[in-house]
């Protein structure tokens, strides 16, 4: 059967804690962080798998997931009549009184969709990173390949493999996997490019039935940390069953040869915020604006943004921004900056290199730089964020390599 013929279900894996990008994860899951003003990490996935073709969804999530159902219940409406759904759910304990261990024990716990659904492939993404991909080019390549199990992968130096698990490739037959490594000190450069190494994107696609067997057999296996990358795929890799998938092989609508290949992982602060800077550069390296492979979400009843003088006279500066919806700078200066619905940028006030999600009110002389302020911080008339690291500590801001970063509702000190 042909890969266009095969009945296939997405499983998105969206139980990610975060803990690395707290503060913005201490109310929220960490796919349904905020990113680009109107967006939630986990409408790139979404986008990828629909605009694939692919409109059987289930988001597996856990950890404080109540905005993050919220959002896609709320967001994600398809067609029941054709039998399409995106459908959030939740840790069910369905195999004993323990939530997921990982996400191949989500997987497990969760086999009840698979057994319903009854699909011939199972796409397997996660639910936190920036980038745009067809997976339906990734299933071809799976059928075609005979393989079991194909991890996505993207080119990486060499120098940076200690970051990631990398595959290592069969020398003569490069789509095939010879050994999966979680974080070499000592990789091998690919038999094509030897400055460069395949590192794993956490996209998979698996065929349904070689899928609920192998998580089923982990559920037992001592010593496992259940988990997709480090137990799944290295046991269809021992048994000669695993393919890799080479990113840069994929070809989506409307990408442009600089942002094409783009793939950011937004799990650190530090990453979340270059993933930004991407995105208000004058040519993207990650173009929001490619309509022929569109990035959905929805943002509310927002009026449009609002650019005018301040009462005083002081004129409006905007250059290098990202303004949603909702947005009004009133005789302020914004640049190299992402404004989110309904954040507020006073006469007088300054906001550079700065991320500000909804609600955010700076104050007239405000200064805030290099800095993410999360949703309804108030930054109070003539006050600094991220002009003295020391000041910013001492007022209990987290301080992380010259960003600064408030939490969602924190209050700013007298």
């Amino acid at each position: 059967m042909s890969a266009s013929r095969k009945k296939v279900l997405a499983i998105v894996l969206a139980g990610g804690e975060g803990k690395r990008l707290m503060p913005l994860t201490a109310d929220r899951a960490k796919p349904a962080v905020p990113f680009a003003g109107i967006y939630r990490l986990i409408d790139f996935a979404l986008s990828n798998v629909v605009n694939s073709g692919y409109l059987q969804v289930v988001v597996l999530t856990q950890y404080k997931s109540h905005s993050l159902d919220r959002h896609v219940t709320q967001t994600w409406r398809m067609s029941t009549m054709l039998g399409n759904y995106v459908t959030p759910v939740p840790a069910q304990q369905r195999v004993g009184k323990h939530w997921y261990l990982g996400s191949a024990d989500a997987i497990y716990q969760s086999l009840n969709l698979i057994k319903d659904e009854k699909p011939d492939i199972v796409v397997v993404v996660g639910a936190d990173h920036v980038y745009r991909m067809d997976f339906s080019q990734m299933v071809a390549q799976h059928v075609e390949s005979g393989a079991a199990c194909t991890v996505a992968a993207i080119r990486q130096p060499i120098s940076l493999a200690d970051q990631f698990g990398v595959i290592d490739v069969v020398p003569d037959e490069p789509s095939r996997i010879r050994d999966f490594l979680e974080k070499p000190t000592d990789p091998v450069g690919l038999p094509s490019s030897p400055g460069e190494v395949l590192a794993s994107m956490g996209n998979y696609v698996f065929d349904a039935d070689a899928l609920v067997e192998a998580v089923t057999r982990d559920a037992t296996t001592p010593g496992s940390k259940h988990d997709m990358g480090g137990d799944i795929v290295p046991a269809f890799v021992r048994r000669s069953q695993a393919g890799v998938y080479d990113y840069r092989d994929n070809v989506v609508p409307g990408a442009t040869d600089r942002d094409r290949g783009y793939w950011r992982d937004v799990g650190t602060l530090g990453s979340y915020y270059a993933a930004h800077m991407d995105v208000v550069s004058p040519l993207p390296v990650f173009n929001l604006y490619n309509f022929d492979w569109p990035i959905y979400t929805a943002y509310g009843p927002q009026p449009p943004v609002k650019i005018v003088q301040g009462g005083d006279g002081t004129k409006a500066e905007v250059d290098e921004a990202v303004l949603s919806p909702g947005a009004v700078v009133t005789g302020g200066a914004v640049s190299r900056s992402v404004l989110s619905p309904a954040v507020r940028v006073e006469s007088g006030a300054e906001v550079s290199g700065s991320v500000l999600l909804n609600g955010v009110q700076v104050g007239a002389g405000a200064v805030v730089r290099n800095a993410i302020l999360d949703k309804n911080v108030v930054v109070p008339a003539g006050a600094q964020v991220g002009v003295d690291s020391e000041a910013d500590r001492a007022r209990g801001f987290v301080v992380e390599n010259g960003l600064t970063v408030l939490g969602k509702d924190q209050p700013f000190p007298a």
